[in-house]
């Protein structure tokens, strides 16, 4: 199957390739859960009999009685008044105003050289009378009242105006709201009738004025009442048609209400909505964009982002699939039966066959998947406490399946998953505030547990098949690979102990290195255990394994020497795909040497005088094309050095694994991979620390005396 993918990918374009999976993924996404946003619908007609008991599917609200209900208490909230105390001081200011003007005109007249006619008084008094703004008062004299107004003395008029002013302002202590103005004037002016001290000629003016002095200083507060109002309205809770209710009993007549209630639950066919089903193509849109994205830009070769995005959604695939079995048979149950779901299922699947972006990715797009499958109608949107359920345990998972060296370690985070499982379980059951028996709260908890378990156990069972029919590379695998039972590595340290000796070193050293670059340091080590397996075709052509001190080299041309040489490479190629390794150990052996020169056989053949073309004495290759396959190639070439050295120390081990390094950079060794100038550094540390670990210098003990 892997060629096949090879060979469509290649065909096709990876981006491509991406976009196809991800739409057959959408489809079967959609035409699973399909079922979960379509609802019941029936074939009514307004006036019908109803052929059948209909009840709600989920609890909704009915906005329309809502927003009666609103209104209605909105109505039943009155005007809120706003008393001003300025009013009074305001109207008594008028009325002061008002005896200021005639007390002018008469001062005026009386510092006139000529004599002013009554009439022209009466004109010039007018005129100030009018510059009142008429909302202010608005009073219209006659000429005979300003006449008699002006003919009074000084101090009438000063006695009318104190005496009037303070009576208004008194009086307009106390509340009068528009409506009751009338009824306030009136009873003012009877005041104004039983007080004494007004002239009789100008009293009829006097209670003109006064009566005109008295307005509303109570009026209705706009802002303040529609506050009120809205409060009122805030205050009615929602109407809503409950799961389960009773929209209309089989026999009785379909009313104007009933199909109302129907129309706004969508159960009516020509009235279904198309909401819900727009929604879950959003869902899944979203979700497969982010799933592209997160494949489009992951820097991984291609063969290994293929099988990632291959592995994550045939797990997501599945998951959904038991999800809609779980939906199916959970109708027959009085609990809850979604909490069996293995929550951490997809996410410990994916965590381990692809890598920490995608098992996130998963983990929150199942829990989205989960909530619509599994709504029960009482929640709008979905069902959030299996969302929460799912995302929990799935992160629980994430935390603490860090690493996984053995099989024992998902088992310790499947206990883990079940304490949090079991936490949230308590969150839920809790929250509800409802009432459970024992043998529910029994379920509930054991569910939890089982979810863990059934997460541990499936994907166990299920890793093994991915590896095998994807050739994917997994922490678990590569620690099966590592074991020394293994057929190569006991091949290895039978035929060439030597080597083995090598490779174990070697291992050593780049699994160090790699994970100072945050690098695979466990796919390092495994690679370098195999990476020489070629040479157990000939162990004695190898210098490690020359125990007889006797080197066939000595007797070979250089050219014949090097084929030999360079091919250990290629064989340790073919003896691994027979034994079905996976590629990535594979690419290691091909390619922990690149193209590098085999120097010495070369200047061997120019010491003969033989011509022959440099490519002959290089590897075939490819050079390293990951972070892995550079780090042994360096560690390889260190290790057989510094251990063909005599005497070894600090400053000369450091001083060949810079020259080692310089060389594989200045032949141009790691142009294909993306190891940097800085990670260099940093490999060239490491392995000068561990090897000053492994060749210390050691203490010279005095000999014993004889």
């Amino acid at each position: 199957m892997e060629k096949q993918l090879r060979k469509f990918t290649e065909l096709i374009g990876f981006r491509y390739f991406i976009i196809i999976i991800l739409i057959l993924t959408g489809c079967l996404q959609f035409g699973l859960m399909y079922g979960n946003v379509k609802g019941v619908t029936y074939d009514f007609k307004p006036l019908q009999l109803a052929p059948e008991t209909v009840r709600s599917t989920k609890t909704i609200e009915d906005t329309y009685k809502t927003q009666q209900e609103r209104e209605k208490a909105a109505t039943a909230v009155g005007p809120v008044y706003q008393f001003s105390e300025d009013v009074a001081k305001q109207r008594a200011a008028i009325v002061t105003s008002l005896f200021d003007y005639v007390l002018e005109v008469k001062k005026d007249v009386a510092n006139s050289k000529e004599p002013i006619a009554i009439a022209d008084q009466v004109g010039q008094l007018r005129k100030k009378f009018e510059s009142l703004d008429e909302d202010q008062m608005p009073l219209i004299f006659t000429d005979s009242q300003l006449e008699g107004l002006l003919v009074q003395s000084d101090e009438d008029l000063n006695r009318t105006s104190i005496q009037l002013s303070k009576t208004v302002e008194e009086y307009l202590q106390k509340s009068i709201r528009p409506e009751n103005v009338f009824v306030a004037q009136n009873d003012f002016e009877t005041k104004i009738r039983g007080q004494r001290g007004y002239p009789d000629k100008i009293f009829n003016t006097v209670v003109l004025i006064g009566r005109t002095s008295i307005i509303e200083n109570e009026t209705v507060n706009e802002e303040q009442t529609k506050i009120r109002k809205e409060q009122a309205k805030e205050s009615v809770e929602p109407t809503r048609i409950l799961q389960g209710q009773i929209i209309v009993q089989e026999g009785q007549i379909i009313d104007k209400e009933a199909f109302r209630q129907l129309e706004l639950l969508g159960m009516i066919s020509n009235q279904a909505s198309l909401k819900p089903i727009a929604g879950l193509i959003i869902l899944t849109l979203l979700q497969m964009v982010f799933m592209y994205i997160l494949f489009e830009r992951w820097e991984a070769n291609e063969r290994k982002k293929r099988n990632a995005l291959l592995v994550t959604v045939i797990v997501y695939s599945l998951s959904i699939l038991l999800m809609k079995f779980i939906s199916l048979v959970s109708g027959g149950f009085d609990v809850t039966i979604a909490f069996l779901f293995p929550t951490a299922l997809a996410t410990m699947l994916v965590r381990l066959l692809a890598d920490d972006k995608a098992a996130v990715l998963v983990t929150v797009m199942t829990a989205a998947s989960a909530g619509v499958i599994f709504q029960e109608g009482y929640s709008s949107v979905m069902q959030m406490e299996i969302t929460l359920y799912i995302i929990f345990g799935g992160f629980a998972s994430l935390f603490f399946l860090r690493s996984v060296e053995k099989r024992s370690h998902i088992l310790q985070a499947v206990a883990v998953i079940s304490l949090v499982n079991m936490a949230f379980i308590a969150f839920y059951l809790l929250m509800t505030q409802s009432s459970y028996g024992l043998p529910e709260l029994v379920f509930y908890f054991v569910a939890a547990m089982l979810s863990a378990l059934l997460s541990g156990a499936l994907t166990m069972g299920l890793l093994p098949f991915f590896e095998s029919a994807f050739s994917l590379l997994s922490s678990l695998r590569l620690i099966e690979l590592s074991n020394p039972n293994h057929p190569l590595l006991k091949k290895l340290l039978m035929e060439a102990p030597g080597t083995y000796h090598h490779s174990v070193m070697v291992a050593n050293l780049a699994e160090a290195a790699c994970e100072e670059i945050g690098a695979d340091g466990l796919l390092a080590r495994v690679g370098c255990y195999y990476h020489d397996i070629g040479k157990t075709k000939r162990p004695a052509f190898f210098i490690e394994n020359q125990m007889s001190g006797i080197n066939p080299h000595d007797s070979l041309p250089p050219e014949t020497s090097a084929e030999i040489i360079i091919a250990h490479t290629t064989d340790g190629a073919d003896m691994l795909r027979r034994y079905k390794m996976p590629q990535e150990i594979i690419d290691i052996a091909l390619q922990h040497h690149g193209t590098s020169l085999l120097k010495f056989f070369l200047f061997k053949a120019k010491e003969q005088g033989k011509s022959f073309d440099e490519a002959t004495f290089r590897y075939p290759g490819p050079k390293p094309q990951t972070k892995e396959a550079a780090v042994i190639s360096v560690a390889d070439s260190v290790e057989a050095a510094v251990r063909s050295m005599k005497e070894p120390n600090a400053e000369k081990i450091h001083k060949l694994v810079r020259a080692i390094i310089d060389d594989r950079v200045q032949d141009n060794q790691f142009d294909e991979c993306d190891i940097s100038i800085k990670e260099l550094k940093c490999i060239e540390r490491v392995l000068c620390e561990t090897l000053n670990g492994i060749f210390h210098s050691r203490i010279e003990y005095p000999k014993a005396d004889k």
